[in-house]
């Protein structure tokens, strides 16, 4: 006989939603006032509300909220973790696989080499350095040494494109070419990530193999027999059920349908919910009218509980190793923007214009703290490395949008001055032609 939840339990569990969600949203419209990433105010509102400051300096308190109902508090981790799926499924709706075909060859270059360059230096990190990284021994350094040259190469679309809107260059070619590598990072990065944890699952050599070869297929399946079945399944929806909420029903469901299929594979819901997302937002029968519907309600009341109860999970202060956080900052930073750097200059971008999006493509965002929560619970990393991605994610995203402008606007400087001498170079020309 299935166990209901106590009237106390109820209590204790709305009083976790409430709490944390009013934090949330409160701390995250404070860091929109001040044009900065809402997630950044989120995952704060969860480290007050944790044991890193309300658990150490209140306990009591603590205790009695988060801890005096355990099966409330399950019942709020089952809620958040909905909402990442959904968080994802959304992410993967912004994913536009016409605007990729159509920067691909610019988009890949950079795209390529901001995955390839990362991805070996964090592994080399973790390969070379492992005993000052890690703090318990291990057998297989293979699966820590792939998540973190995956951990290193992902960017944030979400987080860039709200980058973009602040400095009112979305629309733009520039714009527009950032976001195109950022979804070819997105999406390769999640593959890769499929496959480190079917690698861990797998009992062996061949299981393992045969794990990356479902994920391989799923992903083929998902992006052509998927993707048609998805649409077709839409334009019944939209002809028979009352809009838009029957095309919104149809869309969750299908988003933790394919949650559901992906896990029992052995990966993470998340990723196939990423990959209906992409399904979904690629059919015509799926309106902007739903899509704004949909990511206002999940990434204003679901996302909230998702980053909040981050906070939750681990002591931040007690966790926090200064020289393992500089050493995965640095390393992080310069792996992104050499391997991007090198990515616009092989594109034909001029040196300014490279950086610009390189830093640009440095902001990590939620993607990069759910792969990282992932290996957590996966037991890929500890906390201190955790503690560390998490720092590394803030900072990339508060210093994404400073250097974007400041090299975007080094590089119109020299456009203009390019376009001056031009200008005064024809002036000239056309005086000695006139004396001749």
């Amino acid at each position: 006989m299935v166990s209901k939840l106590s009237s106390a339990e109820v209590l204790n569990f709305l009083i976790i939603v409430s709490l944390i969600l009013i934090s949330a949203r409160v701390l995250g419209e404070l860091f929109r006032k001040i044009r900065q990433p809402v997630v950044i105010g989120e995952i704060l509102a969860g480290i007050i509300l944790g044991p890193s400051l309300l658990g150490t300096y209140a306990p009591g308190i603590f205790n009695d909220i988060f801890l005096s109902q355990p099966r409330a508090y399950a019942a709020f981790d089952g809620l958040s973790n909905v909402g990442i799926i959904l968080l994802m499924f959304v992410a993967g709706l912004e994913v536009d696989i016409k605007q990729i075909r159509t920067q691909i060859k610019q988009a890949a270059s950079i795209s390529f080499m901001g995955l390839i360059i990362p991805f070996g230096i964090g592994f080399g990190m973790v390969y070379f350095f492992y005993n000052f990284l890690f703090s318990a021994p291990t057998n297989n350094i293979l699966i820590p040494a792939m998540f973190f040259g995956t951990a290193l190469s992902i960017s944030a679309l979400s987080v860039i494109a709200k980058v973009l809107m602040d400095l009112n260059i979305l629309k733009s070619k520039i714009g527009n070419l950032i976001l195109t590598a950022a979804m070819i990072d997105d999406f390769l990065g999640w593959i890769l990530f499929s496959i480190i944890m079917q690698m861990l699952t797998g009992k062996g050599n061949s299981s393992s193999f045969a794990s990356i070869g479902y994920v391989l297929l799923f992903v083929l399946f998902m992006m052509t027999i998927g993707k048609w079945i998805v649409n077709k399944m839409l334009k019944i929806a939209k002809k028979f059920l009352t809009p838009p909420g029957g095309v919104i029903t149809l869309s969750i469901c299908l988003c933790f349908l394919g949650a559901v299929f992906t896990e029992y594979l052995g990966i993470r819901g998340i990723f196939g919910a990423f990959l209906m997302g992409i399904a979904v937002g690629g059919s015509k029968h799926f309106t902007e009218v739903s899509q704004h519907i949909l990511h206002q309600f999940i990434v204003n009341i679901f996302a909230p509980l998702f980053f909040a109860s981050i906070g939750l999970r681990i002591n931040f202060v007690t966790n926090f190793n200064l020289g393992i956080v500089l050493f995965i900052f640095i390393a992080s930073c310069i792996a992104k923007l050499v391997g991007v750097g090198i990515g616009g200059w092989m594109s034909g971008m001029r040196r300014n214009e490279s950086l610009a999006i390189a830093f640009g493509m440095n902001a990590r965002g939620s993607i990069a703290i759910v792969l990282g929560l992932s290996a957590l619970q996966a037991k890929i990393i500890d906390e201190p490395l955790f503690v560390s991605i998490v720092v590394m994610t803030v900072a990339s995203i508060l210093m994404a949008g400073p250097f974007m402008k400041f090299f975007l606007k080094r590089h119109q400087n020299v456009l203009t001055a390019l376009a001056s001498e031009n200008i005064g170079s024809k002036i000239i020309q056309t005086e000695n032609e006139m004396m001749l």
